[in-house]
């Protein structure tokens, strides 16, 4: 899942050689390089196992000094990957720094994201000792070598070794679980299948959880929403978990004894990508909503809403319904996040289940620099069902 995986970004001003560098990491041409600068046009991304880090993404972005007739635009597409990113290798040559470097680490300090500086081109001149004493002054982690050149694979190898080195605790192998049930536990899982469930498939959070209960050595009975009450007199002892889809939250808590833990797919996620205390705190936001106050719905990803689409129509109605107020209710998709975040009241968010954890910090982080409340689509609807305590009952340590 790509999500899941470290997300390396290649950034730099044009014509450093970003694309050159990306082909030797990923051991192939998967861009197309030129000596005219601005070739490439937009985040190119390339998914790959790259020994010993383990899975990634790398992310190829247009120089942010270009001046061409679409820059603003490309400019604007590399400023937006960084929120994606869990390090930025940045490409300089040697003996060239500029304001635009100083941009870009500013920006990734701001985000916490650890930053390499990639000396590349040594094969046409080696960095000078002032330059480098520079980037020693700046405390700022590099490496010199040559895309093109006879070492290029002890520049590779240089830059595996650095990155780990820089993302010491980072791990792919993070649990949704995460401590919520030991081996040997009976989870049931509730999965409604509407019209914006994908034909033959479950939808990721629900794969994701069932993965990693096989993982912890725990049973995952899986059941349809209106076959859930039956199901559960069949068992023999309740189970010690239940999770269900937060659209059908009502119903199953209304179905599921008071002493067997409940949680929703969403909520989860809340945890796993995001930060279940503060959208906790920003689904209370909720109460005081007033006529004309605005709330932006965010979806991590792109789809073709469905007419009875959660993000567009479900949750818009059940707010109004809710609040009973004349409310402004804005959206937006996939890496679009809107930079007028202090004209809104409240954001609810998706449970980000297609995005990066370091993306998800990032847009909780903007929320509340901006202050404005953030929560998710779980913890929203089930505040608006009078059932938020019980889903997030099975937290002990965040309660």
């Amino acid at each position: 899942m790509k999500s899941l995986r470290l997300h390396i970004g290649i950034m730099g001003r044009t014509n450093t050689g970003k694309s050159s560098f990306m082909n030797l990491i990923a051991g192939q041409d998967i861009v197309i390089t030129s000596s005219s600068a601005g070739t490439t046009t937009d985040v190119i991304e390339k998914v790959m196992e790259l020994a010993p880090i383990g899975p990634v993404v790398l992310l190829d972005t247009a120089g942010v000094d270009d001046v061409s007739l679409l820059g603003e635009k490309r400019i604007a597409s590399t400023q937006k990957a960084i929120a994606r990113m869990n390090i930025v290798a940045l490409v300089v040559e040697p003996d060239e720094w500029t304001d635009y470097e100083d941009e870009i680490i500013d920006k990734a300090k701001e985000n916490k994201i650890p930053v390499l500086i990639v000396i590349n081109k040594t094969d046409v001149k080696e960095p000078s000792v002032n330059f480098l004493s520079l980037l020693d002054v700046k405390k700022l982690s590099w490496i010199s070598g040559s895309s093109l050149e006879g070492d290029a694979e002890r520049f590779k190898s240089e830059f595996k070794t650095k990155i780990l080195s820089l993302l010491p605790e980072y791990s792919s192998n993070k649990s949704v679980i995460g401590g919520l049930c030991d081996s040997g536990a009976l989870v049931v899982l509730v999965v409604p299948l509407d019209l914006g469930a994908p034909v033959g498939r479950l939808i990721v959070p629900q794969v994701q959880v069932i993965r990693d209960l096989l993982d912890t050595g725990a049973s995952a009975l899986v059941v349809k929403d209106f076959e859930y009450e039956s199901v559960l007199k069949r068992l023999n002892t309740p189970p010690d978990l239940v999770i269900c889809d937060s659209q059908v939250i009502a119903r199953v808590a209304g179905s599921t004894p008071s002493d067997v833990p409940l949680t929703t797919f969403s909520v989860l996620f809340s945890r796993y990508k995001g930060d279940i205390v503060k959208q906790a705190r920003g689904a209370a936001i909720i109460e005081k909503l007033q006529d004309n106050d605005k709330v932006l719905i965010a979806e991590g990803c792109s789809h073709h809403p469905s007419e009875d689409d959660i993000g567009r129509v479900k949750i818009p109605n059940l707010l109004r319904k809710y609040t009973g107020k004349n409310l402004i209710i804005d959206t937006c998709a996939g890496h679009d996040f809107p930079s007028n975040l202090r004209e809104y009241k409240l954001i609810i968010h998706c449970g980000g289940c297609v995005m990066t954890e370091q993306e998800m910090t990032v847009r909780i982080n903007e929320a509340e620099k901006n202050g404005v409340a953030i929560t998710n689509y779980g913890m929203a609807i089930s505040a608006m069902q009078g059932v938020l305590k019980r889903v997030l009952s099975p937290f002990k340590m965040e309660n």
